[in-house]
């Protein structure tokens, strides 16, 4: 029987679980069966509850695979009600928040000063780790040109001193047009660009197709210029809306590229299965790293139904990251010990499309059939928005009798990842309650998300969860070897 500490223990674990899911999987977008008002609202809650609760827990979840937008709700939210914490915590934070700020994309992070400014947040702190990650930027000018008002707003609001070398920036920023040329070569290009049509392709890509449409280039031609200086997610969407098939797949993150595959109409999937395939399973090896082939007999049931088409917002997205997780679990199981199920029963991955129901309790009493050899799976994951409805709850109680009376050792792990956040229930839906579920945005997260999910099962309490977020605050931070603790977690994470 549980004691009240023990009761207690337990809910916060289980509350730093549902943030935890939340702040991976949420992005305050429209969702199949959510919208975007609902979503907000939920993550709103989520924010304000663990803030005031757990506010420790809350900056540590920096630490983890939360997404951009959550990471920078964090990051406003701590900032915002830094009066709330002690000095410890503030230290704590303040290095939290900086490590954080430099992994996140820089359009994200001027889009969180704006949110700074407009919230009236301008204490010396604050000032302070703006003006840090402004200095550690390797090319102010470039930033200057590419997201000239939001860098204007942050250089205001911290009153940031434009001397020396950033001397041209601030007058690029505050005097535009008052000096007749620019040493740096970025801003030089922007003033010539406004009649020079030369200088066009000089300049970032979103800033460039502003000139070129001034100056009436085809649009061809443009692109045609502009690709040296092109990222790679521009150069796949010129490329995507001209539909050419000379994408470089070799170095596209796994999750990116099964949007791309999914995103070809079936006939040129066919026509380039070699290609597509190969991209596939060559991104895949990369994303599983040293843990390859070390998961053993996996058994996958994966979600292609209906709902996993997403939504406007999100289009394919649940239907992608199944598609990702299918190339890299074959990557992580043993040679030849993995087997993919679909709940369509469709047995060719790269044709694969969202339609029909959700019969994820057939597809499971599949999964945990024998495989070759008459052996078990080591290990059965499930990545499904979690609706299972034909018929409806049959796979939560397919695996109650399967783990109370057939497997009661625990000899294969069951974990379901959702990409899915179910705004109404403030967490992923899970399928049953002893089945760990962890909420999951790219399928390279999978195998930290496996280590999140045995939490859920309620075998682990506060004590071990918060042991858990220290380790990865630590590692996040630098503070320990962090390939040995990555193995050591990656070890801890397979035998679960």
């Amino acid at each position: 029987m549980r004691t009240p500490e023990n009761s207690a223990d337990l809910v916060a674990a289980e509350d730093v679980l549902l943030f935890a899911n939340a702040a991976i999987t949420a992005t305050g977008q429209r969702e199949f069966r959510s919208g975007a008002l609902d979503q907000q609202l939920s993550l709103d809650f989520l924010h304000t509850y663990v803030r005031v609760n757990y506010r420790r827990v809350y900056a540590a979840c920096l630490a983890l695979d939360i997404n951009d937008h959550n990471a920078a709700r964090i990051v406003l939210g701590l900032l915002e009600t830094a009066g709330e914490a002690s000095a410890e915590e503030r230290r704590t934070e303040g290095r939290l928040i900086a490590a954080r700020l430099a992994r996140l994309p820089p359009q994200r992070v001027y889009r969180l000063f704006g949110e700074v400014r407009r919230a009236g947040i301008n204490n010396r702190r604050t000032r302070a780790i703006m003006r840090d990650w402004l200095a550690a930027r390797p090319d102010l000018g470039h930033d200057a040109v590419k997201y000239r008002s939001r860098v204007k707003t942050a250089a205001r609001h911290i009153h940031l001193r434009c001397a020396g070398e950033a001397a041209e920036v601030g007058a690029f920023l505050f005097r535009p047009g008052k000096l007749p040329r620019y040493k740096h070569p970025l801003l030089d290009a922007w003033r010539r660009a406004h009649y020079e049509q030369g200088a066009v392709a000089e300049l970032p890509f979103t800033v460039a197709e502003g000139f070129a449409a001034r100056h009436g280039m085809k649009r061809e031609t443009f692109l045609k210029r502009a690709a040296p200086r092109m990222t790679r997610l521009e150069r796949l969407r010129a490329q995507a809306a001209f539909q050419r098939t000379d994408v470089d797949l070799t170095v596209m993150p796994l999750t990116r590229l099964a949007l791309y595959v999914l995103a070809l109409p079936f006939e040129q999937r066919a026509a380039r299965r070699t290609e597509l395939t190969g991209a596939l399973r060559t991104a895949a090896r990369r994303a599983a790293g040293r843990n390859a082939g070390s998961w053993g007999r996996v058994h996958a049931v994966l979600d292609d139904s209906f709902s996993s088409s997403g939504s406007g917002q999100k289009r394919r997205r649940p239907l992608a990251v199944a598609l990702a997780c299918h190339y890299l679990l074959a990557a992580l199981a043993a040679p030849g010990a993995y087997r993919g199920l679909w709940t369509s029963g469709r047995g060719d991955a790269l044709l694969v499309r969202p339609w029909g129901p959700t019969p994820l309790g057939m597809r499971v009493l599949d999964a945990l059939e024998p495989g070759p050899g008459g052996a078990a799976p080591d290990r059965l994951v499930i990545v499904s928005d979690g609706w299972d409805n034909a018929p409806a709850g049959l796979a939560g109680e397919v695996l109650r009798v399967w783990r109370a009376r057939l497997d009661p050792g625990r000899r294969t792990a069951v974990v379901h990842v959702n990409p899915v956040y179910d705004a109404d229930g403030f967490d992923v839906r899970r399928l049953a309650a002893g089945v760990p579920t962890a909420g999951i945005r790219d399928a390279e997260d999978l195998p930290a998300l496996v280590e999140i999910a045995r939490f859920a099962e309620g075998w682990t309490g506060a004590a071990e969860l918060h042991a858990y977020l220290d380790r990865r605050v630590a590692l996040f931070l630098g503070e320990r070897d962090t390939e040995k603790e990555t193995e050591n977690e990656t070890e801890k994470g397979t035998m679960s």
